[in-house]
C-alpha cells in the first residue's frame, strides 16, 4: 500500500505496533526514539527534514548479524542519523546471517509501521520479499551486503577493488613480485557476492607474484570461536604459509592471537574492518594490514536516503553509492573522501568511541552524505 494509506492506518494500529516492535527488537536490537522538540544537529544534516515534523517517521534498520563489533559501528552511525534527522529507528536482525530469518525480521518491522527500511542482504532468498516491500510503497536501501535482484540502491564498498587493495598491501609486505610460498584465504560467508568479489580482487593482486600458491578461499565461519578454530586448523595443515588473509570482520581478531600463539610461523596477517580487536592485533605487531569500508557511511547514509525519499520524494532505484575504502597498517592510516589525516592512536579512539567517530565523520555528513545524489553510480560499478 502507499505511504499515505499507511499513515492513515498507523494511529489506529498503534497499540499493536508497539507490541510488535517489542517482539521484533527486544533482545536482538535497540530503539532510538526521536527528539520531540529539537532541530537536527547541524543545518546541513537537516536539509532533508525541513518539509516535515521531526517525529512522524520510523526507519527499520535490519542487519544480517547482531552483536558483531563491525556491524555495531554501522548501527551506531544509523542511530546518529536518526537523531540528527528527527526520526525513530528500530534496529533488529538475526544472530548469525540467516537470510530467511532476516527477511522475516524486515517484514515484521514494516508490518509494525516502519515507513522506510535499510537492510543488508546476505542471500537471494530475500529478494522477492524485499521487492514486495518496495512495491507496497515503503522505500528500501541496501547496505554492506547486496542483491542486485532487489530494486533498491546499495551503499557499500567497491568490492573487487577493495580486495585488490588488500592483496596489494599483503604483496608489498611479502616483498613484491618475487614473493613465494602458500597464501591461505578465508571467507566467513562463502557465496555472498560482496565477499566473493573481495576474494577475486585479492587473488588478482597476488597473481603479480607467480611464486605464491593460493589456497582457498576456505569457509572460516563468522562466529569468533569457530573462526579462530578454523584458522588454527588451516595453519596447522599449512605451517609454511607466508600469509593468511581473511575477508570478514572476525578474521584479524583471530589471526592476531593465532600469530602470537605460533611464533615459529611468521605469516603476514591481512583482513577487513577497523574494530577494536582488529586494530589491537595490528598495534601489538601480530597482524599487518586492515581494510576498512567506512561503516559510518554505511550506517548514516541509508537512513539519510530513506528520509530524503519519504520527505522530499526522491526516487530510489537499483544503484550504487561507494562507501569508500580505508587502509590501515601500524604506521599509516589512509581515509577516503579527503577526511582529515589521523594517526593510528586516533583511529583506536574512533573504534572505541561512537561519539569520537561521530565528530570525526562530520565532514561526511556535511558533504558527501548531504549531496549523496551526486555520487550515485550504476550498480555494476560496485563490482568493478
Amino acid at each position: 500500500m502507499t505511504n499515505t494509506r499507511r499513515q492513515l492506518t498507523l494511529l489506529a494500529s498503534f497499540a499493536m505496533a508497539v507490541s510488535a516492535w517489542a517482539a521484533v527488537g527486544g533482545a536482538a536490537g535497540a530503539t532510538t526514539e526521536p527528539p520531540a522538540d529539537t532541530a537536527a544537529t547541524t543545518a546541513d544534516s537537516a536539509a532533508a527534514t525541513d518539509a516535515a515534523p521531526v517525529d512522524d517517521l520510523t526507519i527499520g534498520f535490519v542487519t544480517h548479524v547482531v552483536g558483531n563489533p563491525f556491524i555495531q559501528q554501522i548501527i551506531d552511525a544509523a542511530e546518529f542519523a536518526a537523531e540528527d534527522l528527527g526520526v525513530a529507528i528500530e534496529v533488529t536482525g538475526p544472530a548469525g546471517g540467516d537470510a530467511d530469518a532476516q527477511l522475516a525480521a524486515a517484514q515484521n518491522v514494516v508490518s509494525a509501521g516502519a515507513d522506510g527500511l535499510a537492510v543488508s542482504v546476505p542471500g537471494e532468498s530475500m529478494a522477492n520479499g524485499l521487492n514486495d516491500i518496495v512495491e507496497s510503497g515503503v522505500p528500501v536501501v541496501q547496505f554492506n551486503l547486496l542483491s542486485t535482484s532487489v530494486d533498491a540502491p546499495y551503499v557499500g564498498e567497491r568490492s573487487v577493488e577493495s580486495g585488490r587493495i588488500l592483496g596489494q598491501q599483503v604483496l608489498e609486505i611479502l616483498g613484491g613480485a618475487e614473493a613465494a610460498g602458500p597464501v591461505i584465504i578465508g571467507n566467513c560467508f562463502p557465496g555472498f557476492p560482496v565477499l566473493e568479489n573481495r576474494a577475486m580482487g585479492v587473488q588478482e593482486a597476488l597473481a603479480d607474484a607467480p611464486g605464491l600458491e593460493i589456497l582457498g578461499p576456505f569457509d572460516v565461519t563468522v562466529d569468533p570461536a569457530s573462526n579462530y578454530a578454523a584458522w588454527e586448523a588451516l595453519l596447522a595443515a599449512n605451517p609454511e604459509a607466508v600469509a593468511l588473509i581473511g575477508l570478514c570482520a572476525p578474521d584479524l581478531a583471530s589471526l592476531g592471537p593465532l600469530q602470537e600463539a605460533n611464533p615459529d610461523s611468521d605469516f603476514v596477517a591481512g583482513g577487513y574492518d577497523l574494530t577494536e580487536d582488529n586494530l589491537a592485533a595490528i598495534q601489538d605487531g601480530f597482524a599487518d594490514v586492515a581494510i576498512g569500508q567506512t561503516p559510518f557511511m554505511q550506517g548514516y547514509l541509508p537512513v539519510y536516503m530513506l528520509v530524503d525519499s519519504l520527505r522530499n520524494g526522491v526516487e530510489l532505484d537499483l544503484s550504487f553509492v561507494d562507501a569508500g575504502t580505508e587502509v590501515v597498517t601500524a604506521d599509516r592510516v589512509i581515509e577516503p573522501f579527503g577526511l582529515p589525516e589521523i594517526t593510528f592512536d586516533e583511529l583506536l579512539e574512533l573504534a572505541a568511541s561512537p561519539e569520537a567517530a561521530r565528530e570525526y565523520y562530520q565532514p561526511l555528513v556535511d558533504g558527501v552524505i548531504a549531496e549523496w545524489q551526486d555520487s550515485v553510480e550504476p550498480i555494476e560499478a560496485e563490482s568493478e
